[in-house]
């Protein structure tokens, strides 16, 4: 594959001889350092033998009346360089007319009751748009595994469920996020962002930092209250000789051993990120929150009291006039 040569049919497509194991990145364009994760990732586990195929298709079935199709940046030079940089041997960016001949398709994919929850209730219909392209692109480029960044996790558990309940030959490979040094994750629309919104935009992540953090703190409690166990006796002791705060400590310990805090934790961890939300909904300018969730990956509804497994903490907002999403994966243990 050569920066000058990309892919634009599905005759070509199949006429790309085929190596060992195929690896297949879906892409909207703008690529970045996060998809060059996500292309090298690929090309570790393909192999030396096998065959890495980027596509870049900027899908119009899965943006909004109001959302930024036009917008969106077509980069697809920089793009071919980059791709090949990271390991890929080729790249397919079809036309709309090309993956939709005769126009918008009367049979598209329903993304079921997953996908009228978070990202699918504010953007109605985002998600059986990505659902009809990713099956049309799998079709497509026929992969042995395919990999998806798990920045966007709601996308990354419906296609996962795609392709169990229709019985898709691919493994699904979720590409953990990459964050820029401020911890703001990778995204194409972050060149939308101006110096201060982006000092505002910076809030999604730490929020999400300090759910995780509360939920470390914890888990620290649990593990003292288990090699030392203290009592609620200490604890008053302890206040009535004016020590106040190792009191309040001795109290958070105990309550931790006898397994109290455990039930409130995810309303915890919820709490200690809302905070960090609701002081930048006073920045100049102001992050305006959409949602903020504590979810179950398998299915993305809520994680409730005594939620044990893995947990995601997501959270979307905009700007100015750039929507942004953001999460990472948490785990609850039996004790917390």
């Amino acid at each position: 594959m050569t920066a000058e040569l990309p892919l634009h049919t599905a005759e070509e497509l199949r006429a790309l001889p085929r190596t060992g194991r195929r690896a297949v990145v879906m892409t909207m364009g703008a690529l970045h350092e996060g998809h060059a994760s996500l292309v090298r990732a690929a090309r570790e586990l393909a192999g030396p033998e096998g065959q890495v195929v980027v596509t870049v298709f900027v899908n119009p079935l899965q943006f909004g009346a109001n959302e930024d199709l036009d917008r969106y940046p077509r980069t697809l030079d920089a793009d071919l360089r980059l791709a090949a940089a990271a390991g890929a041997d080729a790249v397919f960016a079809p036309s709309v007319d090309e993956v939709y001949p005769g126009g918008d398709p009367q049979v598209r994919l329903a993304a079921g009751p997953m996908g009228g929850l978070l990202e699918g209730a504010t953007r109605p219909g985002h998600f059986d748009g990505m659902l009809t392209v990713v099956a049309k692109l799998l079709h497509l480029t026929a992969p042995d595994l395919a990999l998806f960044g798990q920045k966007d996790a709601q996308q990354l558990a419906l296609i996962r469920r795609m392709v169990t309940d229709l019985n898709f030959p691919v493994e699904v490979v979720g590409v953990p996020t990459v964050r820029e040094e401020d911890g703001l994750a990778l995204s194409s629309r972050n060149r939308y962002l101006s110096a201060a919104e982006r000092r505002s935009a910076l809030a999604l992540s730490r929020a999400l930092f300090a759910g995780r953090d509360r939920l470390a703190a914890q888990a620290a409690l649990v593990a003292r209250a288990e090699a030392a166990p203290a009592s609620d006796e200490r604890a008053i002791a302890l206040a009535r000789l004016g020590e106040i705060r190792a009191s309040a400590d001795a109290h958070a310990v105990s309550a931790a051993g006898a397994g109290l805090p455990g039930c409130g934790l995810p309303d915890a961890v919820r709490a200690a990120a809302r905070h960090v939300l609701e002081e930048a909904g006073r920045y100049e300018p102001p992050l305006v929150l959409d949602y903020l969730a504590l979810v179950d990956p398998q299915d993305f509804t809520d994680a409730g009291p005594g939620f044990t497994g893995q947990a995601v903490l997501a959270v979307a907002a905009k700007v100015g006039a750039t929507r942004l999403i953001d999460n990472i994966p948490l785990e609850f243990g039996a004790h917390t």
